[in-house]
């Protein structure tokens, strides 16, 4: 058995993450199967297999890999998501197009919601389990990403009211195989202009799939393509809510108007950006 001081797993990660702190009480609960809040500094007794486990992830973490792609979860809204290098992690700045999506779902009473690009789950799932008459379909093009998803809608309860399909925005019968019209669609599609991805800080670049991140030349082509899609399925008076990154909110506005999608509004996340675009058929 091995004593650890809480605030010796701080000071290993201090300098070398952004919130040690916050990251060392992740790390100490994951090692020794705790819930986070229940670590607090004082010190603690592992077996040496946790203690090559705590070793371990701090070498990992210091090194730049994330901390999610490292213990394979990520809290997320409400809820705490299985992650992997398959999926793209999921960031604050998305819970801006999931308390959105909410609010409309809950004031329109929608019933049903389709996810494009859904990754790890994280939208689709977070408004299935906010509301329990909410039927969803999360489509991706990777089918490991699926796999995760699938987990998570198992881990959140609510894999009876969703399912997944591996399908392309790019394949010109893509309406025809998902078969139905939808009362909503929400999508984080990828918007990185691709020679921006280089300059990504070594946990997004390294970590994320290329392909949740490459949007392109300019950024664009997911949506371009997306745009040809969305009036074939989504319903009469059906809501599209879109994330887009810095600076893209008006061009995006204005790829899906030419398609005949009417703005509604655009919403700022926490840091400001404007993020979420919401349109209506």
């Amino acid at each position: 058995m091995i004593k650890i001081e809480f605030d010796n797993v701080v000071k290993s990660l201090a300098g070398k993450v952004d919130s040690p702190r916050l990251e060392g009480r992740i790390i100490m609960g994951y090692v020794l199967k705790k819930d986070d809040n229940e670590i607090i500094p004082k010190t603690y007794t592992l077996t040496i297999e946790q203690h090559k486990q705590l070793e371990s992830i701090i070498k990992q973490r210091s090194q730049g890999c994330p901390l999610d792609k490292i213990i394979g979860e990520k809290d997320f809204y409400k809820y705490r998501f299985k992650v992997s290098q398959d999926v793209l992690s999921p960031r604050p700045d998305t819970e801006t197009l999931v308390e959105a999506a909410g609010k409309l779902i809950f004031k329109n009473n929608l019933k049903k919601v389709l996810d494009l690009g859904t990754g790890s789950g994280c939208i689709l799932l977070s408004l299935l389990a906010d509301f329990p008459s909410l039927f969803g379909v999360g489509v991706d093009i990777s089918n490991k990403a699926l796999t995760i998803a699938k987990e998570n809608a198992q881990r959140l309860g609510v894999e009876q009211r969703c399912c997944f399909k591996e399908l392309s925005w790019d394949d010109e019968k893509f309406a025809d195989k998902l078969g139905e019209e939808f009362d909503m669609i929400v999508s984080n599609p990828p918007y990185i202009p691709r020679e921006d991805i280089k300059g990504l800080d070594t946990g997004v670049k390294d970590y994320d799939p290329f392909g949740a991140l490459d949007g392109g030349e300019d950024g664009y082509d997911h949506y371009r393509l997306i745009a040809k899609k969305v009036p074939q399925i989504l319903s009469k008076e059906g809501y599209l809510l879109l994330e887009c990154g810095i600076n893209q909110a008006e061009d995006v506005k204005n790829i899906f108007e030419k398609q005949g999608l009417n703005w509604q509004k655009t919403l700022r996340d926490l840091g400001g950006v404007e993020r979420c675009i919401i349109l209506k058929k």
